[in-house]
């Protein structure tokens, strides 16, 4: 999402601190949305949406840029350059950069020579990747301070597991992964040099989860396990089952507390515990919330996660970390509902004692579940898509996939405790 540059004239790209972007950043005026398309013979395409309520087109979408290939697969996108590269002037956050699942391709798009109407300015071919690393299945882009762009690759070209990073240039030039050393599989990822750590996840084997979801094979093709790293050495320190910062396991759908201990070892610990929705009529006897995506505001007093499956957003007072409490919860979508032809025998939410109705906005049914989630950096914009993975999408919600997704603004009001989240910022 654009939230602006930098906070003062003589400094590179983000904000000092975490307090600096909360009381200087401007309010957001632009959102930049990847668009997934369920057929095969169009380009996805990344949306220009107009999030400025005095202009005219206000939540319209202003622009799309068609991908030059079918089948990319677009996902997490992320910045040329962020907070990590505040103190170096020469620096400039100019490009998105989206990596494809898909089709392992990586592309960065100029967003500065005009804001509303991006081009594609550079792009990596999968050929060149996988040539100089063997890698494919691009997921998660961060910048680092050394101006590099690391992005996370989930297996080999053929679809085995397999996780590592992948270090390009600013002219997205190939330099080779970050470590030799790998997980069974990859997935998203963040790092703290202050803490000289890095914490990555995983997802699963892309030869299986590009199919769609199959119970059977969580197993044997699904990961489980949080890995550290240390920053400086690149290298693995401690590796953590999650028994299938706060981390949302994606099944079990509970919410993990780590920590670091007196003797410096990482530990967790579960605070929050969904249970699973017990149903009749649907694919399992159980529905599974499952956590899609999570952030934390950036005065760490809130905690927010979306449920794709089940169609809740939750918002968790985290001022005691060991002890989150239930602040808000929002129904938008899912399956678990008021006139669904499933039939819901137990296992709501304590504070749902009914199944939810859920609105229409602008006359529109809310189809799919909550997925991926921003914190405007004031702390009182929620913004939420609900598209999860084509063939996931396809699977369990083909009438959102006919009509189309959503990007919804949610209102926050936390009286006098406001703070966005850092999602597009890392800070050294």
């Amino acid at each position: 999402m654009g939230k602006g540059g930098s906070s003062d004239c003589c400094k590179g790209p983000g904000y000092a601190s975490p307090l600096d972007a909360m009381r200087k950043g401007p309010r957001e005026r632009l959102a930049y949305i990847p668009a997934v398309q369920p057929r095969e013979d169009k380009p996805d395409y990344l949306m220009t949406v107009d999030l400025n309520p005095e202009s005219k087109t206000y939540s319209q979408v202003i622009h799309r840029l068609p991908m030059p290939h079918k089948g990319d697969e677009l996902h997490h996108s992320g910045w040329n350059a962020c907070s990590s590269c505040h103190s170096d002037g020469n620096r400039s956050r100019s490009l998105l950069i989206l990596p494809s699942v898909g089709s392992g391709r990586l592309y960065a798009v100029d967003t500065a020579t005009d804001p509303k109407v991006p081009r594609i300015a550079k792009t990596a071919e999968p050929e060149d990747i996988q040539k100089a690393t063997g890698l494919a299945y691009m997921h998660s882009s961060h910048c680092l301070g050394s101006g590099d762009i690391m992005v996370s690759a989930m297996g080999s070209p053929s679809g085995e597991g397999t996780g590592n990073f992948i270090l390009f240039d600013q002219d997205l030039k190939v330099k080779g992964t970050w470590t030799e050393a790998t997980t069974e599989y990859g997935y998203d990822f963040w790092y703290q040099p202050r803490h000289n750590v890095m914490v990555s996840s995983q997802w699963g084997k892309p030869a299986e989860f590009t199919k769609g979801f199959n119970p059977a094979e969580v197993p044997n093709a699904y990961g489980d396990t949080l890995t550290f790293w240390d920053w400086q050495a690149r290298t693995i320190t401690q590796q953590i089952k999650l028994a299938h910062g706060f981390v949302g396991a994606a099944l079990s759908s509970n919410v993990i507390h780590f920590t670091k201990n007196a003797s410096e070892k990482w530990e967790t610990s579960v605070v929050v515990r969904q249970p699973w929705t017990k149903v009749e009529g649907w694919v399992l006897p159980e529905v599974p919330p499952l956590i899609t995506d999570i952030l934390i505001s950036l005065d760490d007093h809130f905690l927010y996660f979306s449920n794709w499956l089940r169609g809740d957003l939750v918002q968790y007072d985290i001022s005691d970390p060991a002890n989150p409490k239930l602040a808000s919860r929002i129904w938008l979508g899912g399956v678990v509902r008021a006139g669904s032809s499933i039939k819901v025998t137990g296992g709501l939410p304590d504070d749902t004692p009914e199944l939810p109705v859920l609105p229409k906005v602008k006359g529109h049914e809310l189809l799919g579940g909550p997925q991926m989630i921003q914190l405007s950096l004031d702390g009182k914009r929620l913004y939420v898509t609900n598209s999860l993975f084509s063939s996931w999408d396809k699977q369990f919600y083909p009438d959102m996939v006919k009509q189309g997704s959503y990007l919804l603004q949610i209102d926050v009001d936390n009286s006098d405790i406001l703070a966005g989240d850092c999602s597009s910022d890392i800070w050294l």
